[in-house]
């Protein structure tokens, strides 16, 4: 490396940090909004103004129906030369972001039961915030590996950095999959409750950012696997040319020789498989026509007389039968225990009869069948029965109904006259 090349280099971070440093002076009016709300109003910047705050990262677009925001560093510098405590944390780690966003959750919950509903946006905006702080610091560490991995990471010219670099990189991925791994979503669907605003901002929105995470990484690690394959490729061939060149040094006057011509060939050298022949007729080819033609007339003929092979039928299809079959047989079942309803008596349950029967239906099909037989009959006999259905719901927040047994009962007969 040339001594003007570290002189080139300090040209070139000076000029790019001078200008992006006057992007923040030049655009601060709209920057300081953007710290102050939740996102960056674009009404006072032009599409190249725009263009160059994304491209200096000072904004960032977490997706393409997302609104412009602050990034996450460019935040945190600005609550540090205003020394906003109320914004001025230090994150460590995932679990403490973590734990800031469930004090915020509860200080939401808190003024919102109290009715202060200012104190209730002031908290729903901070949430925002550290979950895009949270989501930023997930983009731009996968970033920086994956530019690591387009730049420095392919300029290593000896194996063992290579490979310290490979298990540099896995150990960061590693880590960054485990403060994936610490977000639990079945904690936060609990931490939220029945919120609709929080539960779009914690779960839905934020699942779907970890999902471009984990993509993103399995990217990084697939890029990560063939950098490395290639460049043992790469060490394999310099380390035969590097060999081939240090033997060269020792024999100057070596010559190679035609190995092709050589009839003891060297056993490092000899090691093809044996090629089989292989032949085809040329039926394009007139003059071997005649030859082709002599060939087919002295091929033996088959000794043994061609067996003759009846034709076979057409199989018959008995699955519909086999199933029309046991369909009958699960109504004529199932009419039973409507029989044994009416005869009186203490009336078990669909499941009771059934296991009391010794049938070998499914407690499903069972119950589904005595469902459909109950609503296909008629409404003047529908009234002649008390359906009782043992039920529960799926979960606390799904209302749908999962029927565990079926109670049939015989309704009294109305009297005469009534």
């Amino acid at each position: 490396m040339s001594a003007s090349d570290p002189d080139a280099l300090d040209n070139r971070l000076l000029g790019t940090g001078t200008e992006r440093l006057a992007l923040l002076g030049k655009h601060a009016e709209a920057l300081m909004a953007g710290y102050v709300r939740d996102e960056v109003p674009l009404e006072g910047l032009s599409t190249t103004a725009l263009n160059r705050l994304l491209s200096a990262r000072i904004l960032w677009r977490p997706d393409e129906q997302a609104g412009v925001k602050l990034a996450p560093k460019v935040r945190e510098l600005i609550a540090e030369m205003l020394a906003d405590e109320t914004r001025r944390h230090v994150n460590a780690d995932v679990a403490e972001t973590l734990e800031l966003m469930r004090g915020l959750v509860q200080s939401y919950r808190e003024a919102r039961d109290a009715a202060e509903y200012w104190r209730q946006e002031q908290q729903l905006l901070r949430l925002r915030q550290a979950v895009d702080d949270l989501d930023g610091r997930f983009a731009d560490a996968i970033d920086s590996l994956w530019r690591r991995l387009n730049s420095d990471f392919g300029f290593v010219s000896r194996l063992a950095d290579k490979i310290r670099e490979n298990a540099r990189a896995q150990k960061q991925i590693k880590r960054l999959l485990d403060g994936l791994a610490l977000i639990d979503f079945d904690e936060l669907i609990d931490l939220v409750g029945a919120d609709g605003a929080l539960r779009k901002l914690l779960v839905s929105q934020l699942q779907h950012r970890l999902s471009q995470h984990y993509t993103s990484l399995r990217e990084v690690q697939r890029r990560l696997i063939e950098l490395m394959a290639r460049f043992r490729q790469q060490q394999s061939r310099s380390r035969l040319v590097s060999g081939m060149a240090g033997f060269l040094r020792e024999h100057p006057g070596f010559v190679p020789g035609n190995y092709a011509r050589r009839g003891e060939v060297p056993e490092l050298v000899n090691r093809a498989a044996p090629l089989t022949a292989a032949g085809a007729v040329a039926l394009d080819h007139p003059p071997d026509v005649r030859d082709v033609t002599e060939l087919l007339h002295h091929l033996p003929t088959p000794a043994a007389a061609p067996e003759h092979v009846a034709v076979a039928v057409a199989a018959e299809r008995h699955e519909d039968t086999l199933i029309a079959a046991r369909q009958q047989a699960l109504r004529e079942d199932v009419e039973r225990f409507y029989l044994a309803v009416v005869e009186g008596g203490e009336p078990p349950s669909a499941l009771e009869y059934r296991e009391a029967a010794g049938l070998d239906w499914g407690e499903e099909i069972w119950l589904f069948q005595v469902l459909a037989e109950f609503q296909g009959l008629p409404r003047r006999e529908q009234a002649a029965f008390r359906l009782h259905q043992a039920e529960s719901r799926a979960g606390t927040f799904n209302d749908l109904r999962l029927i565990h047994d079926v109670r049939l009962e015989l309704c009294d007969a109305p009297r005469e006259g009534a």
